[in-house]
């Protein structure tokens, strides 16, 4: 693997891979998994407050699409400790030219690599693998009153989850989640 951090712009302006150098012997790896002097050469200047983490016992279980309102908006980085998981992230923003896009792309312990979604944008995930291990930093402290959820499967964004409906695993929270058309959103300069 190369010494070099690498950093891609996905499809949607803001949403970011993010691939951390890692260093393996017969021993092991050694892997600086987040520099914030490195990310802000890069013109990644957030400054995270809290770290998230979640295990999913079983292949398809679909967390999302989550995101809070200002003033507790939140950027994430994500990535997978173990396992794997098909990561999306969804313009919300109003004034957007993509807004109602999604991306997404396979995050996993394997790949070794991270997302890095943008406030503005809904996020969730659904497990490729069971056993899978999720942390996740976030810019701006869990906020119950803030917290919107919108639903997985609305038609007007159409999130081509790679995994079968009858598979897929929600909390009563995300089941309750709203359409795009339908939910409390904001607007964000894109």
């Amino acid at each position: 693997m190369s010494s070099k951090l690498h950093i891609h712009e996905l499809d949607l302006n803001g949403v970011f891979e993010i691939s951390p150098p890692r260093f393996g012997d017969e021993r092991g790896f050694f892997s600086e998994t987040y520099n914030a002097k490195r990310l802000a050469e890069a013109g990644l200047n957030h400054v995270y407050v809290q770290d998230n983490h979640s295990l999913s016992a079983k292949k398809g279980v679909l967390r999302g699409l989550h995101y809070q309102l200002p003033p507790h908006a939140q950027d994430k980085l994500v990535r997978v400790t173990r396992g794997a998981i098909f990561d999306v992230a969804v313009d919300i923003r109003r004034s957007s030219p993509t807004f109602g896009k999604w991306v997404g792309c396979e995050v996993s312990a394997q790949k070794w690599n991270q997302l890095l979604v943008p406030r503005g944008f809904a996020h969730g995930f659904v497990t490729l693998e069971p056993d899978t291990e999720v942390i996740y930093k976030v810019t701006d402290f869990y906020s119950p009153e803030h917290e919107r959820t919108i639903r997985h499967d609305d038609p007007d964004i159409g999130i081509a989850w790679p995994v079968e409906t009858a598979q897929l695993q929600l909390s009563e929270k995300d089941r309750a989640g709203l359409r795009l058309a339908e939910a409390e959103i904001f607007a964000l300069a894109p």
